[in-house]
């Protein structure tokens, strides 16, 4: 790793090492401990020990949105943990340059007593802010948590999903300048992540430093600007999101085939976008209700069973996706076509075409852009996509 300006580096993290100790025998009431006295002091020195992360060593420098991935059981929560100082390391250095807010635990603060406008003015006091503070907050905290008519509830009466959600919306209220966040984007339903998404976009604006954790490789190829990956507590990649997303499936999946450059892949896989016959070239124009065709090829690949297209915005918001699996399609040559209609308002847009095994998660070829295009002004209606409609008087 290069060497990067001390007034750049956000965490700094050098030959960092944790170790838990996990007992052999657990002992459930006091009468068995006096039962088996002499056993029991014998036996509750008696343990073993579970290295969860190995002399890991990188830098995260100021403004990035930084990617940590690994499946369940890596270290990659036990170390977010050691950044958010939950958990103190066995060895190495952790350096943080700057105030830190850690989206994991989202709740600690609450208490299920209390109605949950109570518990906004407690949480707002944990993190720092006046009573005054909380107060000019409190509209935009409610209403971004869509709980306006449970604030008055008692927090116990809060499913887990409305807890979490007003937690959250406390939390990105912190003044901090690093952000911790272990999957917050699985919170609420997909409008809500949305929200979170545009939030996290706009703090990034703001040069904020946003570390990410997750085992989605989507959202780390789409969100992260680098990443490394953590396998069985050490670290086996550093570098760009992409090529930590492929080192994942490598590791995880070894007998799924990768293409480590997507230039590659385009080699081995043929989108052809048409309308009306006549090819298209990349960021065509397009006008409302032009339908377009993805002729989709590929090297015959006996592996491959299932085929998906899915749509964003330039801002990567999620419009639409579907698979041939999910619409009870068969996969019975190396090739396919997708039809659309441009429901869609003006702007700029793009296509991302998987090709798959038996599973999403089992990834053969995956263009990320397979194809951008640009929407032309609708003249009577706005928006991101037109709903059929009728008007009466």
């Amino acid at each position: 790793m290069g060497e990067t300006s001390q007034k750049e580096v956000a965490i700094k993290l050098d030959g960092v090492s944790k170790t838990f100790k996990l007992p052999h025998e657990k002992v459930s009431s006091i009468k068995n401990i006096f039962a088996h006295a002499i056993n029991y002091i014998r036996k509750r020195r008696s343990y073993e020990k579970q290295q969860a992360l190995k002399d890991i060593s990188f830098e995260v420098k100021k403004g990035e949105f930084f990617g940590i991935v690994g499946r369940n059981g890596s270290g990659k929560s036990t170390l977010l943990k050691l950044l958010a100082g939950i958990y103190k390391q066995d060895k190495g250095t952790i350096e943080v340059n700057g105030r830190l807010t850690p989206f994991i635990e989202l709740g600690v603060g609450f208490n299920m007593e209390l109605t949950g406008r109570e518990n906004v003015f407690l949480n707002g006091a944990l993190l720092g802010f006046s009573r005054k503070e909380m107060k000019a907050m409190y509209h935009s905290i409610v209403e971004f948590a869509e709980l306006e008519r449970f604030m008055d509830q008692k927090l116990k009466n809060y499913s887990s999903g409305m807890q979490v959600r007003l937690a959250f919306s406390i939390a990105i209220r912190a003044q901090s300048d690093i952000l911790l966040i272990d999957e917050v984007l699985a919170v609420g339903d997909e409008s809500f992540q949305d929200k979170c998404l545009k939030i996290f976009y706009k703090l990034k604006e703001e040069g904020r430093t946003i570390v990410f954790i997750s085992h989605d490789m989507e959202s780390i190829r789409k969100f992260c600007d680098r990443a490394v990956v953590i396998h069985n507590g050490e670290l086996v990649y550093s570098g760009t999101p992409r090529q930590a997303a492929v080192e994942y499936v490598k590791l995880n999946y070894p007998e799924t085939i990768v293409d480590e450059d997507e230039a590659l892949v385009k080699r081995k896989v043929s989108v052809i976008v048409s309308k009306g016959g006549k090819k298209l070239s990349n960021n065509a124009l397009v006008n409302y209700g032009d339908k377009l065709t993805l002729d989709i090829s590929w090297e015959e690949n006996s592996a491959i069973k299932n085929v998906g297209v899915a749509l964003y915005t330039a801002g990567a918001q999620y419009i639409f996706g579907t698979n041939t699996i999910l619409e009870k399609r068969t996969i019975t040559s190396n090739k396919t076509s997708y039809e659309f209609n441009v429901n869609l308002g003006k702007g700029r847009y793009y296509a991302q075409v998987g090709l798959f095994g038996s599973s999403d998660s089992d990834k053969i070829y995956f263009l990320d852009r397979a194809f951008e295009f640009i929407v032309q002004e609708e003249s009577n209606w706005q928006g991101l996509t037109h709903l059929e409609h009728t008007w009466s008087t």
